[in-house]
This record gives C-alpha cells, structure tokens and sequence, in this order.
C-alpha cells in the first residue's frame, strides 16, 4: 500500500515540468509577437494606418474652386519708349552712302534721257519743230533737229552731268555731317522718340 504513492510523484514531476515548458514557450513566442506587430504597421484597430497631423495625402485633389482663385489674369502688356539723341554722324558713312545715292540717280537720269529721246523721234516731234522752223523762214538750208541733238550727244551730255552732280552731293553730304556734328556738340542732337508697335 506504501509503494503506490512514490511511484506516482516521480510521474507527476515529469507532467508539471512539461506544462511548465509550455507555459513559457507560449509566453515567449506572444511577446515576440508583439514588438513585430508594433514594428510592421503601428496599425490601428479599424485596419487605417495614422499619418502625421498636418500633411494631406499624395493622392489627395484639390478642390476645383482654390485652382480658379489662385488663376490670375495677365496683365496688359504696356507701350515702352525711349528717347534717344543723335549726338555724332560718321562723315566716312554719310559720304559712302550720298555716293552711292547719287550714282544710282545719276544712271536713271541717263535711262531717263534716253528713253524721252527715243519717245521724241517715233511720235515725230523732231519733224514737227523742223516743219516750224522752216515756217519762220529762218533761211533756205533745211534745219534738222534729230541731227543737232542726237541720241549719242544727249547720252553724253547726260552722264557727264550725273557725274558732276555725283560729286557735288558727295562733298555737301560731307560738310553736312561736319556741320550737323559741330551744332550738336553746342546745342544737342536731334531728339527720336522709339516706341514699340501697338
């Protein structure tokens, strides 16, 4: 009757420590539970993450009113001017550029000539003075007009006074721009107002 008891407690030894075991084996893996979830997402208990106070999320749409406040209407564009003096004219470039000029008005003044010569002779105008002429009775000789000036003598006589008046306003567009910067160192240059179009 004695044997019976001390052969159960050694059993029963054995089935605590087990539990035991567990026990702590259960508690261990529920606390390293619980610092991964706080790590993982810090999540709440509806399933909503938090975000910070303050920020709106990326996704988030701007009200449509607030875009058309902050749409301002350009401004109109103004006027500018500027005001600027001719203080000095280069003599060099005043007188390459009168030369010119005078050149291409000499060649049309011999085109010019040529043509109302030649205009002259086909309506017959030459004969009609010559017919005057002879009406006077300035003598017995017959006067012809179209062989006193010729086309040649009125081509020659043309460019010889192209060539002079080219010259002439070559020297006077010279002394102009000497002139015209003596008097703007006294009184000033010419004043130009410079606006852009409207």
């Amino acid at each position: 009757m004695s044997s019976t008891p001390a052969s159960s407690s050694p059993a029963s030894a054995q089935r605590s420590a087990s539990a035991g075991a567990s026990k702590s084996s259960g508690a261990a893996k529920a606390g390293a539970r619980r610092p991964a979830q706080a790590r993982s997402g810090q999540a709440r208990p509806g399933g909503t993450a938090k975000r910070p106070a303050g920020k709106r999320p990326v996704n988030a749409k701007r009200p449509t009113g607030s875009r058309r406040q902050l749409v301002r209407p350009a401004p109109r564009s103004k006027i500018r001017r500027a005001r600027l003096v001719v203080q000095k004219v280069d003599t060099w470039s005043v007188a390459k550029l009168i030369f010119l000029l005078s050149i291409a008005l000499g060649i049309v003044t011999v085109v010019a000539s040529v043509i109302l010569w030649l205009f002259l002779q086909a309506s017959g105008a030459f004969a009609g003075v010559n017919q005057l002429i002879s009406s006077l009775g300035t003598g017995s000789t017959a006067v012809d007009i179209s062989q006193m000036v010729s086309l040649g003598q009125v081509a020659l006589v043309t460019t010889i006074f192209a060539v002079v008046n080219t010259v002439v306003f070559t020297l006077l567009g010279m002394i102009g721009a000497i002139l015209y910067n003596l008097a703007a160192k006294l009184v000033g240059g010419v004043t130009l107002t410079l606006s852009d179009e409207s």
